[in-house]
């Protein structure tokens, strides 16, 4: 390559990613806006929840509100927390007392590591069956797997992961109910522990912990991959029959190509570049499961975390918690774009 078109590659890459990064700032605005009103949409104030069957006196609900700022006008009130979130300051939880950042931490890494073991059993249980599937078009395997991924993608989260807690845990006794680990299992926190409870247990947990932590990530990385693997599944198909009917695939078979390498080097190399794309628009699918998935299993992540917030009315907690998930599908995206553009030189130029 000369470095004329290496200049030109590096500048069309640049432009790419500039354009794309041109449509952050109006889907930031548009978030901010729309978690603002649905938080103040919904029902009651925090103060009267807080206060519960024990009531509280006009004056004192007054002075709450004006210490949490709510008895401004809504226009202030938004323009103040834009301020502040561009401060990085994501407010206070109303019940806690303690920062969102603070709270958020730990719950994102417990959702992270979830929706990863999740991703990763969609992945390799997907891939290899979507390319079985293209390569026996129209037999019982193709049929069957085409049937289950409709199935998986139509299933309701909540329904599918109470059968599973049924089946698995209850009647066959093979898998815990809930949590991330039993209550036998004990981490020092004086331990440098990265809050991966896979990576801790292995490292710093007694023998069988790290067993035990696996066996309560079982059913639930199950029930919330079961959506992108169905999806994957699909999408492998679809694009693998796409490109083993393209003519260098044919030409390959006439050149004595061997079948395995005609599938694997040939027509899975290229077929993968649609389902990475794929795989990246799952994250915001998986973080809404993970909102059902959390709350059946018990497990203390951002989704059950945002539930408990909403259902108290804790403003700062579900607006800030909303903000940085969504800024997290944002860059997710952002980056399975970049890379598409980086594999496809054709997407970077499209206006």
């Amino acid at each position: 390559m000369s470095c004329r078109a290496l200049i030109q590659r590096v500048r069309d890459m640049l432009q790419f990613i500039l354009r794309r990064l041109g449509l952050v700032i109006p889907t930031f605005i548009g978030i901010t806006l729309l978690t603002f009103a649905f938080v103040h949409m919904i029902p009651g104030d925090p103060v009267t929840i807080m206060a519960g069957e024990r009531g509280i006196s006009a004056e004192r609900h007054a002075h709450l509100m004006a210490e949490m700022g709510l008895d401004k006008p809504l226009y202030q009130q938004y323009f103040t927390y834009v301020s502040n979130v561009l401060h990085g300051d994501l407010g206070t939880s109303l019940k806690s007392r303690i920062s969102v950042w603070e709270e958020f931490v730990p719950r994102f890494k417990a959702t992270l590591e979830l929706g990863l073991c999740a991703m990763i059993f969609a992945v390799l249980v997907g891939i290899p069956v979507g390319v079985l599937a293209a390569v026996r078009r129209g037999s019982i395997f193709d049929h069957t797997a085409v049937g289950i991924s409709l199935t998986g993608y139509s299933m309701p989260i909540f329904w599918w992961g109470m059968m599973l807690i049924m089946l698995v845990s209850v009647q066959l006794n093979l898998t815990p109910v809930s949590g991330r680990v039993s209550d036998t299992v004990f981490l020092d926190d004086s331990l440098p522990l990265t809050g991966f409870m896979l990576i801790d247990t292995l490292i710093w947990g007694e023998p069988g912990d790290f067993a035990d932590a696996v066996m309560h990530m079982i059913l639930p990385a199950i029930v919330l991959g079961t959506i992108p693997l169905a999806v994957i599944v699909r999408m492998t198909r679809s694009s693998m029959l796409e490109v083993l009917g393209e003519d260098y695939i044919r030409t390959a078979r006439a050149k004595g190509v061997s079948r395995m390498r005609v599938i694997v080097v040939h027509a899975l190399r290229n077929a993968l570049l649609p389902v990475v794309t794929v795989i990246g628009l799952q994250v915001g699918t998986m973080l809404a499961g993970a909102i059902l998935t959390e709350t059946i299993f018990s497990w203390p992540g951002l989704g059950r975390w945002l539930m408990d917030a909403l259902q108290r009315r804790d403003y700062p907690v579900v607006q800030g918690g909303v903000l940085l998930v969504a800024c997290m599908i944002i860059l997710v995206n952002l980056l399975v774009d970049v890379l598409y553009g980086v594999v496809n030189p054709r997407i970077r130029h499209k206006k």
